[in-house]
């Protein structure tokens, strides 16, 4: 009982507590993660007061990495990468080597070892995604040339990240710290056979997600959204999100945020990777909020009075350092002053990731208790101050563009042109993609004029159910006396009803197979194709289920089953009489 009290209390503090602070670091124009985090330092045992649970509170946070890894999976975009490829791949991994060099080399000065300094510097070197896409947000530069290089940069950041998190584990002992639990049945082997041994392991999971995945992974959520279930479409994408984490991380040993990224990535090949981030996303943005409250109940506010200058030093190589070397480096290749100093203002602090590094190498025993401290204190204050690096960014742009409009304008021209030609074909490629869909849209409410009495989120579930079907002329659609089976909704061709006396011809937009299915009897008459068509066919079930959803469909097919059934009776009666005459 204790337990169970213990985890609510800790989940129920945690939400009001994070969402005080989150609110009030809004008001004062700080990213509300800024709140979270002072949420969790209030909550940690270094400060007075309610202290919670931290043991759940880390379990809780896991789940926050694997929803916050998968979001970003399932954003991935390969033709958004590959289309700033020429900037964001170099441009990551150069500041990453420099950023890790120039923290092995700051810790070294404090006196501690090399495995400390090389987690010390990663962790430095990774910004964080929430603080850079709420900042693009913010100053509506997100799908911006700059805003695009600015992500596929940190995407890059993220699947090094990503590997490093991988390999740490592998090589802790040679760095002088402690193997992992996991990587325990690797001890004896030489070093190179168990860094081959590991990423062959992340090879085979990866071929496995992605040449595996995109069959199975689309095809599984298209059934169950056929169900027309919300709850159980979001229970499926929630489970194969922390399904995949769970079992590569059994199975291949591999990390949990490496699973769900990759689980993402998968999804996101699904035409309904749209919705199942609209569905996970308050999951996503509750555990991670979880998730930035247990870092900062890990966080010692006395590390500001006991070691300052080291803060500062982190601090300086945060700011003022990574901010000097991402600019350096997109203008040695050369693009444009302006995109230069976006990136570099916007990528001047550290995050999740580097929260991740920094508990993993705590646990491997690489990095002091007191480097995790200076390394969350950084990032509180990185964070806090992101907004005015970025103003002071743009006033520095404004100022150059005005002292030196000639070189603003030449320098990184050519380049600065040839990535906006890259990156409108992929926006006309996407534009085109989502305009034949709302063609297909409006062509089925145009067609079946039914379907406009339900909303645009109905018309795609109806898209999804619809079973496709075509008909050769002459060739029987439906059979007297059989059991309906569905409705059938002609979009193309002409079909004959052959009732006693003169059939009946529907063009395209009629339906037809409904009365069986309202009244639970047989087919009345048989339909057969009078040229090439197609049809799309709602399911007995489905039909249940969809228009129980929706009774104003359902009584409008209902009222047309109605009028129907009254016309074949007058017809009966009208051809009575010459039957017995002749």
């Amino acid at each position: 009982m204790h337990q169970e009290v213990s985890l609510i209390a800790t989940v129920a503090v945690s939400f009001v507590c994070a969402a005080i602070l989150g609110y009030i670091a809004d008001r004062v124009r700080l990213p509300p993660l800024v709140g979270y985090l002072l949420a969790g330092i209030v909550m940690g045992p270094m400060t007075p007061g309610f202290v919670a649970d931290a043991g759940l509170a880390s379990q809780l946070a896991e789940m926050g990495v694997i929803l916050l890894m998968f979001g970003v999976g399932l954003h991935f975009s390969t033709a958004d990468l590959l289309a700033v490829r020429g900037i964001a791949v170099p441009g990551a991994i150069a500041r990453i080597v420099v950023v890790t060099l120039l923290g092995v080399g700051l810790v070294r000065w404090w006196g501690w070892g090399l495995g400390a300094g090389i987690v010390f510097g990663l962790s430095l070197s990774v910004a964080s995604t929430v603080v850079l896409l709420k900042a693009l947000e913010e100053r509506n530069l997100l799908n911006s040339a700059s805003g695009r290089v600015a992500v596929g940069w940190l995407i890059v950041e993220d699947l090094a990240t990503v590997l490093a998190l991988v390999l740490l584990p592998a090589v802790a002992e040679l760095l002088g710290g402690h193997a992992a639990s996991g990587i325990a049945q690797g001890a004896g082997l030489p070093l190179p056979l168990t860094i081959a041994l590991t990423l062959l392991k992340v090879g085979a999971f990866a071929v496995m997600a992605i040449f595996l995945g995109p069959k199975i992974v689309p095809w599984l959520l298209t059934l169950v959204a056929r169900t027309g279930s919300r709850e159980l479409f979001t229970l499926t994408v929630l489970a194969i999100a922390l399904g995949i984490a769970f079992g590569s991380a059994q199975i291949f040993g591999v990390s949990f945020a490496l699973g769900a990224f990759f689980a993402g990535v998968v999804m996101s090949e699904s035409n309904l990777s749209h919705r199942a981030a609209a569905d996970s996303l308050p999951l996503q943005n509750a555990f991670s909020v979880l998730f930035f409250v247990s870092v900062g109940m890990l966080f010692d506010p006395s590390i500001l009075v006991r070691q300052p200058m080291a803060v500062i030093g982190a601090l300086a190589l945060i700011i003022v350092g990574k901010t000097v070397i991402s600019f350096l480096i997109v203008v040695m290749l050369r693009y444009p002053i302006g995109m230069a100093l976006t990136v570099s203002g916007g990528l001047a602090q550290i995050g999740e990731f580097s929260f991740i590094l920094a508990s993993l190498g705590v646990s491997l025993g690489l990095l002091p208790n007191d480097g995790q401290d200076i390394i969350l204190a950084s990032a509180i204050i990185s964070i806090t101050l992101n907004p005015l690096v970025c103003m002071g960014a743009e006033a520095l742009h404004t100022q150059v563009h005005g002292r030196w409009p000639a070189l603003s304008n030449r320098f990184g021209r050519r380049r600065h042109e040839a990535l906006g030609r890259e990156l409108e074909k992929i926006r006309a490629i996407n534009e085109a993609r989502e305009h034949k869909h709302q063609l297909e849209m409006q062509e089925l409410i145009e067609t079946f004029p039914l379907f406009a009495k339900v909303d645009e989120d109905s018309q795609e579930e109806l898209l999804l159910l619809f079973q496709p079907k075509s008909a050769l002329p002459g060739e029987r659609v439906m059979r007297k006396g059989d059991r309906g089976d569905g409705m059938y909704f002609l979009s193309s061709g002409a079909v004959e009803v052959q009732l006693p006396g003169e059939p009946i011809r529907l063009d395209p937009g009629a339906f037809f197979g409904e009365m069986a299915l309202l009244s639970g009897g047989r087919r009345t008459a048989d339909v057969v194709a009078v040229d090439f068509c197609q049809f799309f066919v709602l399911e007995r079930r489905d039909f249940n289920m969809f228009t129980a959803k929706h009774p104003v469909l359902r009584q409008a097919v209902s009222e047309m089953a109605r009028e129907r059934t009254e016309m074949n009776v007058m017809r009966q009666k009208r051809d009575q009489p010459s039957s017995v005459d002749s």
